[in-house]
């Protein structure tokens, strides 16, 4: 019923174009654990009025049958400010379609009246004990995408069975309800909450139990940029750095109101470094400041440039920003905690791809760090269920810049990490140190660990299995690769197939999937290097990290060789040429 998408269609038909019409009818999205994401646009291959519709259908009949308590409790709504106006498609409209959905089966919905981050949503299902949570974003991908994030009761994003479930419940009720289209319907209803001043407030009092030094932030000269990059995180970091006691950071005014057309970058994504950050670096030097904080526009992830001696401008990598926060999180945890029997009850996490470093700080330090396989949904369960046995997850990270720093949101979150790495600056300069003069004696006091990441672009999915299949039968029929170039390799671990060369019975630990290929292979010089499929976009990517004992300080001649890895591993196991892959810079 939607007029833009109907006459698109209409249209489509009308030309007789089959193969348009075979891209938007073809194939139904697939709901998977991280939800729906595509483009918005006609037919059920896209995002649009009917297809939040018929999905938000069939999660509330699979909650029916989880939750006996559904219609007391009910289910957040959380969206961003992405829209497109060809197909009429808004995260708003759709957040309101979806609201309407369960209201019209008697089930409470808290939908915020305005744009949140991301992590709101998880925090306002723990915060208010719901069932599950929707936030209708697609992070930091090109502006014509949107997606349908799904949170369960424990606050952490949804792991399989529970998306197989949804996947088929959507797949049994895809004819409209009566009322569906009318999200009118849901104003005057009793069933409809907004949690917005409410989890403003408390969201702000649950972070400030991870400051640590007011005085130190009430006093600091420094200065911090900040950038939302057309997304929602401006107001939230200004209120962080509030709670905090610090001066809000200089906002990017070119940037800082929301936008959909994201008109001052090619991609909105701050993983992508200096490109973004050009006119963050510009306002920087205007007003003097050292430290530059990115959001990505739902405000869930958070990159950090800082301006260096030099006056060159150092953008830190996932790993090495994780290094930092996880150091300065468990710095801050000792000097409150006396009690010296505690460690033993206190976590980090992070994901298999992302580097070790936090491994080598438990090690030296004493206490749990465990590894999950790649992405918060691993990460945010993991933490509920220690957190359940009594434990302190303090940190979890993965190395696409998502940081966990605060246990009252069981996701990534860009707003508490900026506000944190604010705290931690600030405290720094009092002791005439800069963050990177602080990694450096982070990996001097722990052991080195350099690491290399970046991706392929493969439109064709033929390809991509083709890759992986020659990676398998390398040798012959069910054969891995023994070295790439001049580099021996000494382990292998598949999480498609469940095979580990390390284990006793060659089985893998951690869960397996048939789904996406994932790939880690251990070189005798002490490199691992991990291929992976991406489950939201058409990339190849690879993790590679090279490991020192402390006290081997030669960084260069470690770089050098890791350098050397990533180009074998190029060219002998992507093979771009042969298997027309597009790189990262192109």
């Amino acid at each position: 019923q939607n007029p833009k998408t109907s006459a698109i269609v209409k249209q489509l038909l009308a030309e007789g174009n089959a193969g348009e019409l075979q891209k938007y009818f073809g194939s139904r999205m697939e709901f998977g654990t991280a939800g729906l994401r595509a483009a918005m646009g006609a037919g059920i291959s896209h995002m649009n009025d009917l297809t939040i519709i018929q999905t938000t259908q069939g999660f509330c009949r699979y909650l029916e049958k989880n939750f006996s308590d559904l219609k007391k409790r009910g289910v957040v709504i959380g969206f961003d400010a992405r829209a497109h106006h060809p197909s009429g498609g808004s995260s708003k409209r759709f957040a309101r379609l979806a609201a309407n959905t369960f209201i019209s089966q008697g089930v409470p919905v808290y939908l915020f009246s305005d744009i949140t981050p991301t992590p709101f949503v998880p925090y306002t299902v723990t915060h208010l004990k719901l069932c599950a949570g929707i936030m209708v974003t697609a992070s930091h991908n090109p502006k014509q995408d949107n997606g349908y994030k799904v949170y369960w009761e424990n606050g952490a994003q949804i792991i399989s069975p529970h998306d197989k479930g949804i996947s088929q419940a959507i797949e049994g009720n895809q004819e409209p309800w009566p009322q569906a289209w009318d999200d009118k319907l849901i104003d005057g209803s009793l069933l409809l909450h907004d949690p917005y001043a409410t989890v403003n407030k408390e969201y702000f009092k649950d972070i400030q139990k991870q400051c640590f030094h007011r005085n130190i932030n009430k006093e600091t000269n420094l200065k911090f940029v900040h950038t939302s990059v057309h997304g929602v995180g401006h107001k939230f970091v200004q209120l962080a750095f509030k709670a905090f006691d610090l001066n809000p950071p200089f906002a990017v005014p070119e940037q800082k109101d929301p936008d959909p057309e994201f008109p001052t970058v090619k991609y909105p994504n701050p993983e992508e470094g200096k490109g973004v950050l050009t006119l963050s670096f510009a306002l920087a030097e205007k007003d003097g400041a050292k430290i530059i904080l990115a959001n990505d526009p739902d405000a869930d992830r958070l990159a950090v440039a800082e301006k260096q001696e030099s006056g060159e401008w150092k953008v830190f990598s996932g790993n090495e920003l994780g290094a930092l926060l996880g150091w300065w999180i468990f710095t801050c945890w000792k000097n409150h905690n006396r009690d010296t029997c505690a460690i033993k009850d206190v976590y980090m996490l992070s994901s298999t791809v992302s580097s070790k470093i936090l491994r080598a700080i438990a090690l030296k330090e004493g206490f749990h760090f465990e590894e999950t396989l790649t992405g918060f949904k691993w990460m945010g369960n993991r933490a509920k269920q220690l957190m359940d046995q009594g434990k302190a997850v303090l940190f979890a990270f993965e190395e696409a810049i998502g940081y966990m720093c605060c246990p009252a949101v069981l996701d990534k979150d860009g707003v508490s990490a900026a506000v944190i790495t604010a705290e931690m600056a600030s405290f720094l300069a009092t002791r005439n140190l800069s963050l990177s003069q602080q990694l450096k004696a982070v990996y001097d006091e722990y052991g080195f660990h350099i690491t290399k990441a970046s991706y392929f672009i493969c439109h064709d999915p033929k390809v991509i299995q083709q890759l992986f299949d020659n990676l398998r039968n390398f040798d012959g029929k069910n054969t891995y690769p023994k070295s790439c170039g001049r580099f021996k390799v000494s382990g292998i671990r598949d999480l498609t197939t469940g095979y580990d060369s390390s284990q006793p019975d060659q089985k893998a630990i951690l869960p397996t999937s048939k789904s996406s290929q994932m790939i880690t292979f251990t070189f005798a010089n002490g490199g691992v290097a991990t291929m992976r499929t991406s489950g939201t976009e058409p990339k190849i990517k690879y993790y590679s990290e090279l490991c020192a004992p402390p006290g081997n300080s030669d960084v260069e001649q470690l770089k050098k060789e890791l350098d050397e890895l990533v180009n074998a591993l190029e060219k002998h196991f992507f093979q771009p040429e042969k298997n027309n892959l597009q790189r990262k810079t192109e």
